[in-house]
């Protein structure tokens, strides 16, 4: 009988799991303290700015973990994640509306300026409670969870797997990108939720408010790749991997293999609504663009790079993919698709297990050769 191993032991068992957490947690405290008391012509000073995009690929990084902890561990490869994550960005994106009260262009102090100018008369009943932030917290995990609830619930009932789930997810996510494009929708139509002024009473263009953001962010990847080891390594996990390989014959053990994918596919739903989140305020926008669903393939690509059922190999690909992204489409605009779908294509060829579980298979090899 294996012995029980204890939490510290499941999280840290990875080389790769102990290095990232351990990035992560001396960027939440070094980045910030870099950037608060350090003067700007210091060479260890960060930027504002920096902080601020750093921040932003945590909130993909969490992102992707949500996205393999389904595909890597459980064999659904959704192209909707995005719809979730945008989920998430809208709840906060409509508290961060209340709280600009009457400062807006029209002085209304509760109506958001786009339902001003649309000559809105009240405010609609879903916009109502998210004056509070308790309530747009439940609201960022809440909302994204109950849609993957309602639709993982008919889906894997009814037993679509594949190519056709993959299919429906992609579906999902543009007539969501179609619903949030209409101005009636109130939500902002095609401009979506901006102009933030604060978060819980503080500057939200603020240094200060920036570097927590920040390091609420690291944290934030930090305790959801925690979750997710968790989940993978415990019996759940097992299942799971089951499944992903030879779902029939888990079924056949006696398994429902439905409710197994429905509550792996919820708790990734709302780990994406979390991403959104932490996303929103730090890049001061949400509209129906992140609907869209190249998005959500964008993702699947940040994780099959970094290496698919390696949770911290997710977090890697979100980082590298898009810091690429945000020099590509400085340095070459028209050229950042191209230069994307040429990464993936080289991947799949040369690192086919990605980044982190081909290059220690070469390394073996290569010890190996020299052996003989």
């Amino acid at each position: 009988m294996a012995p029980k191993r204890n939490f510290l032991s499941i999280v840290l068992a990875e080389t790769g799991g102990r290095v990232l957490l351990g990035l992560l947690l001396a960027a939440a405290i070094l980045v910030p303290a870099s950037n608060l008391l350090l003067p700007e012509g210091s060479f260890l000073h960060v930027p504002t700015y920096i902080v601020t995009l750093m921040g932003k690929y945590l909130a993909f990084a969490l992102l992707a973990l949500s996205v393999d902890l389904i595909w890597g561990y459980a064999g659904i490869l959704s192209l909707g994640h995005g719809a979730f994550f945008a989920l998430g960005g809208y709840a906060m994106g409509m508290y961060l509306m209340r709280q600009i009260g009457d400062r807006g262009v029209y002085g209304n102090a509760e109506l958001p300026d786009f339902m001003v100018f649309l000559n809105w008369t009240e405010l609609p009943w879903y916009w109502h409670g998210f004056d509070a932030f308790p309530f747009a917290l439940v609201m960022v995990v809440a909302v994204p969870g109950a849609l993957a609830l309602v639709f993982g619930w008919f889906a894997f009932r009814s037993r679509v797997t594949g190519v056709y789930l993959s299919i429906i997810t992609q579906a999902m996510t543009y007539a969501l990108l179609l619903a949030f494009f209409r101005n009636d929708m109130g939500f902002g139509g095609n401009n979506g939720l901006t102009d933030f002024k604060e978060i819980l009473g503080f500057n939200i263009q603020a240094q200060n408010t920036r570097a927590v953001l920040f390091s609420l962010s690291a944290l934030a990847v930090a305790g959801g790749y925690i979750m997710c080891k968790l989940i993978v390594s415990s019996r759940l996990g097992r299942v799971l991997i089951a499944i992903r390989d030879a779902e029939s014959r888990t079924r056949f053990l006696g398994y429902r293999a439905e409710y197994y994918k429905l509550f792996v596919f919820v708790v990734s739903a709302m780990l994406a609504g979390i991403a959104g989140a932490l996303y929103v305020p730090q890049v001061g926008i949400i509209n129906p663009s992140e609907f869209a669903p190249a998005v959500s393939i964008e993702i699947v690509i940040w994780v099959a790079i970094g290496g698919r059922g390696s949770l911290y190999g997710a977090v890697l690909g979100a980082i590298l993919v898009n810091y690429a992204k945000t020099y590509l489409t400085g340095a070459m605009p028209d050229a950042w698709l191209f230069a994307l779908g040429a990464l993936f294509i080289a991947s799949t060829i040369f690192l086919p297990k990605g980044i982190v579980g081909t290059l220690p298979a070469f390394g073996t090899g290569k010890r190996r050769g020299q052996k003989s």
